[in-house]
């Protein structure tokens, strides 16, 4: 299982974003541009000392990006997603993609996923941050696939 994120534009979404992933033993990866220099001290705020602890990939372009990923399902949360989380079934090897905080994905992208997942919302709310989102599909994703790492005594 491996985070995507499309470029993000918020170094302190990102920095907790690579914390949570470091914590979990899931890989990033970041398609470029970012919306912040990537030496940001928001970054490295957030992300603590555990940024240095998680295998992330940063890719130039949304190309790059997907020829890196082979045949793995890419899974698109977004507020336009056809399966609401509770009914989407996961697979281990599965690819959550994330878009920017202000505009999300472009339809080619959108058009590119194997699979569109909302987070259903209550009634006139619109969207959650990056981070609490990423976090929320991440911990649904790994509970399916039993894929949390053991807890040390």
């Amino acid at each position: 299982m491996r985070l995507a994120l499309y470029q993000p534009e918020i170094a302190g979404n990102v920095g907790t974003i690579l914390r949570t992933a470091a914590c979990l033993g899931v890989d990033v990866d970041i398609v470029e541009p970012c919306g912040f220099a990537f030496a940001d001290r928001a970054l490295k705020r957030a992300g603590m000392d555990y940024a240095d602890a998680v295998r992330a990939a940063r890719h130039p372009d949304w190309a790059t990006f997907t020829r890196s990923i082979e045949t793995q399902r890419l899974v698109l949360f977004t507020t336009k997603g056809s399966t609401p989380l509770p009914r989407f079934r996961f697979q281990a090897d599965d690819i959550l993609l994330f878009g920017s905080e202000s505009a999300g994905v472009p339809a080619a992208v959108h058009a590119a996923a194997n699979a569109h997942v909302v987070i259903p919302l209550r009634a006139g709310f619109r969207s959650l941050n990056l981070a609490v989102a990423a976090g929320i599909g991440l911990a649904e994703a790994l509970r399916q696939t039993e894929g949390y790492p053991r807890c040390s005594p």
